[in-house]
C-alpha cells in the first residue's frame, strides 16, 4: 500500500498485544484488532520480542514496509512511570521478577531502533476516545475518561494532550476516594482496594472490585445463589452475564459500580469541569440493553451544575477493543507532529540504537497534514477498511 510516513499503535496486554497503523493523513489502515500473544509472564526479553512480532505483522497485514515507520506508540498496563518504567513492586501484568523497574519504553526502541511514545493504556483509549470526538477541534477540548477492567484506569486529557502528572501518575482515577454514603448497604463492610485504601473508586468499580468487595456480601443477602458454589474468582468474571440476564443481585452489583462511577465523574465536574466524559470497559462491549441501562445510572449519578450540563457531554469510549492501539498511534503522531521534525527511520527490525532522551534525532523536518474534520457521534464499530480520524495539528493546539 503506498504511503508517505506511518506510526504504530501497540496495546500490550497480559495476554495479547494489539497493533494498528496510522498513516500521514489520518487514516487508519487496519479496520480489526491484529492480535498476538504477549508473552508477558515469560518476562521481559520474550515479551519485548512479541511486541517486535507485532509490528512485523502489522506491517505485513498493510503491506506497508518499515522504512516508512516514523514512531511506534506503546501502552500497557500499570503501574508504571510515564517514561514507560515498570514499577519497582511489579504489576498484575507484570508479575515475573524482571519487570521490577524494567523501561519497557527504552528496550522496544533500542530493538526497534525507532521512537518510542508511551503511555499507560488507560490514557491511551482516553487519548482516542477525545479525537474520535472533537476531531479537529481536540486542541481546544479537555475531557476524563474512565475504563472499567480488572482495575479501574482512566486518562485526563487536556487542550488534546495526556495529563502525565510530575511522576507520570495523573489521571490514575481508580484511587480517588468516593463518598460511600447511600451507596453502600446498610451492614455492607467498606471496600478494601489492592492499592491499600479503603472506599476508592476501584474497590467498587471493577472486577477486581465484585471479587474483593461486592460480591462476597451481595452472595450473604441472597443465599443459594447459583454463583455461591463457584469459586470466588470464576463466579466475579460470570456477573455481568447474570446482570445481562435481569438477575437481581447482579443488578445490584452493578448498580452499585454506576453510582461510584458517577460520583468519580461528579468529583471530576469540579476539579477539571472538562467538555466530555467517556465511559469504557466490559460494560461497553455487553449486551446493548444492559449497557444502555448502566449508562443511565452513570448518568443518573453524575451531578452537574446547570451550566456545566449545558456545555459537556457524557459518553461511551468508540472501538474499544482497538482504542489502546488507536490511542497510542495518535500519541505517537502527534509527538512527531510537535516535533516539528521527520525522524530517522530503522531499514529493518533487529535490535539497534536506544534512542535518546527526547525519543529521537534533531534536526529533521515534518510536514503538517491537513485533515478532513470527521463528525461527531461516530457510532461504535462503524469502522471502514481505512478508518479517518480527523486529528489535530500542531498550529490547532491552543489552550482550551
Amino acid at each position: 500500500m503506498p504511503v508517505d510516513w506511518v506510526v504504530v499503535g501497540l496495546d500490550n496486554g497480559g495476554t495479547t498485544n494489539n497493533g494498528t497503523i496510522l498513516d500521514a493523513s489520518g487514516r487508519f489502515l487496519l479496520d480489526r484488532m491484529a492480535e498476538v500473544p504477549s508473552d508477558v509472564r515469560e518476562g521481559p526479553d520474550k515479551a519485548i520480542q512479541s511486541l517486535v512480532v507485532s509490528v512485523e505483522q502489522v506491517l505485513g497485514l498493510t503491506g506497508v514496509p518499515i522504512t516508512s515507520v516514523r514512531a511506534v506508540g506503546l501502552d500497557t498496563p500499570g503501574p508504571a512511570s510515564g517514561d514507560g518504567v515498570i514499577s519497582s513492586k511489579g504489576a498484575t501484568n507484570f508479575g515475573h521478577v524482571g519487570w521490577r523497574g524494567f523501561d519497557i519504553r527504552g528496550a522496544l526502541a533500542e530493538r526497534l531502533g525507532l521512537p518510542v511514545i508511551y503511555n499507560n493504556d488507560g490514557n491511551s483509549a482516553a487519548l482516542y476516545a477525545h479525537h474520535v470526538r472533537f476531531g479537529a477541534e481536540s486542541g481546544q477540548r479537555s475531557s476524563v475518561a474512565a475504563i472499567v477492567g480488572t482495575g479501574l484506569g482512566g486518562g485526563i486529557i487536556e487542550a488534546g494532550q495526556v495529563i502525565k502528572g510530575a511522576a507520570g501518575m495523573a489521571g490514575e482515577l481508580g484511587h480517588v476516594p468516593i463518598p460511600l454514603d447511600g451507596l453502600l448497604d446498610a451492614g455492607q463492610p467498606m471496600p478494601a482496594c489492592n492499592c491499600g485504601q479503603s472506599g476508592d473508586a476501584e474497590s467498587v468499580a471493577s472486577l477486581t472490585g465484585i471479587e474483593n468487595n461486592l460480591l462476597p456480601y451481595w452472595l450473604t443477602k441472597y443465599e443459594g445463589h447459583e454463583l455461591s458454589g463457584l469459586p470466588i474468582g470464576k463466579a466475579a468474571k460470570l456477573v455481568r452475564k447474570y446482570a445481562e440476564d435481569g438477575d437481581e443481585m447482579a443488578l445490584a452489583i452493578f448498580r452499585q459500580q454506576a453510582i461510584a462511577l458517577g460520583r468519580l465523574f461528579t468529583i471530576a465536574a469540579n476539579f477539571l469541569d472538562p467538555d466530555a466524559y467517556f465511559l469504557g470497559g466490559g460494560v461497553v462491549e455487553a449486551a446493548p440493553h444492559f449497557r444502555d441501562w448502566f449508562f443511565a445510572e452513570v448518568r443518573a449519578n453524575t451531578v452537574l451544575r446547570e451550566e456545566q450540563a449545558r456545555a459537556a457531554e457524557i459518553s461511551l469510549v468508540p472501538d474499544l477493543d482497538m482504542a489502546g492501539a488507536r490511542g497510542s498511534a495518535v500519541a505517537a503522531r502527534d509527538w512527531l507532529i510537535r516535533q516539528g521534525r521527520e525522524v530517522k527511520t530503522a531499514g529493518f527490525l533487529s535490535p539497534g540504537r536506544r534512542d535518546d532522551d527526547d525519543h529521537g534525532e534533531a534536526g529533521r523536518l515534518i510536514a503538517l497534514v491537513v485533515v478532513a474534520v470527521r463528525a461527531a457521534g461516530r457510532k461504535a464499530g462503524a469502522l471502514a477498511v481505512a478508518d479517518r480520524v480527523a486529528l489535530a495539528g500542531d498550529g490547532q493546539r491552543q489552550g482550551a
